[in-house]
């Protein structure tokens, strides 16, 4: 399987936002991808409202989504928002081509390092897996990914790859975190990891957002055994990578995680 990890940066303005989402998915396909991966907020920054550009799924900056894929025949995931109960909004992955049409609400919301997005996110409450060419893929964002559980119940509705999409939050250590923690939930699912983060913003020199995660870069493929086959910097960027899945059946043979684990 050959995929795109689109490393952008977006900002206040669906429409310019959406023109990043063409622009890099017509460079994916390309150059062959079948699977092009866009980062959480891919809608709208963080540092910006929400509430009053969040739209159901069939509203129109999902629609023209759709219109992207279709008209490029690529498979796209890309971070929008819902609207959610008490006027909150659901940070959610649109995923969209070629006879798939679905759609995640991030489980665990970053209350964390003093940062609380459940005062103004609603939480979505199951895994979602897509197939793609008889492949199963599972879907996490962001602050997800320190939560092994969810990689490993993908795994076992037999996802051999994890997307996650990220805003990464800027701050000691925390590039750091990213790395491990992506690499570290590729081993506990024996699954490829596709992390795709927003770039910094401040390599285009764009303002600080304040305390909004905006995002630090560096998303990474990483294999089941947890190696790295792209790693990229802070700055915006295309990245294609060919996997191929079927070797996951193998690797689970000499690390069986899955049929060795114990519930306590």
């Amino acid at each position: 399987m050959r995929l795109a990890v689109a490393q952008i940066v977006t900002g206040s303005g669906l429409e310019a936002n959406l023109e990043l989402i063409r622009d890099y998915a017509t460079q994916a396909r390309k150059a062959g991808a079948e699977l092009v991966v866009f980062p959480e907020a891919a809608m709208r920054a963080f540092g910006n409202p929400l509430a009053d550009i969040a739209e159901p799924l069939d509203g129109p900056w999902a629609s023209a989504v759709r219109t992207i894929a279709a008209d490029l025949d690529i498979v796209v995931v890309a971070g929008m928002f819902t609207p959610g109960d008490g006027g909150r909004v659901r940070n959610t992955l649109l995923v969209t081509g070629p006879g798939i049409d679905t759609s995640y609400d991030k489980i665990h919301l970053f209350d964390a390092f003093g940062f609380a997005e459940s005062d103004s996110v609603d939480a979505g409450t199951s895994p979602v897996t897509f197939e793609l060419n008889g492949t199963t893929i599972g879907l996490a964002t962001c602050y997800d990914v320190r939560f092994p559980a969810l990689f490993t119940a993908n795994a076992r509705a037999g996802a051999a790859i994890n997307i996650v999409c990220a805003s990464w939050g800027a701050g000691e250590g925390k590039a750091e975190q990213w790395d491990l923690l992506v690499r570290a939930r590729a081993v506990d699912s024996t699954t490829f990891v596709v992390a795709c983060g927003q770039g910094d913003p401040a390599t285009l020199g764009l303002p600080s957002a304040g305390t909004a995660p905006t995002g630090i870069g560096h998303s990474a493929v990483v294999s089941p055994l947890g190696f790295p086959l792209v790693a990229l910097g802070r700055e915006p960027e295309l990245a294609v990578v060919d996997i191929d899945p079927s070797v996951i059946p193998e690797i689970r043979g000499k690390l069986p995680v899955l049929a060795n684990a114990r519930s306590f």
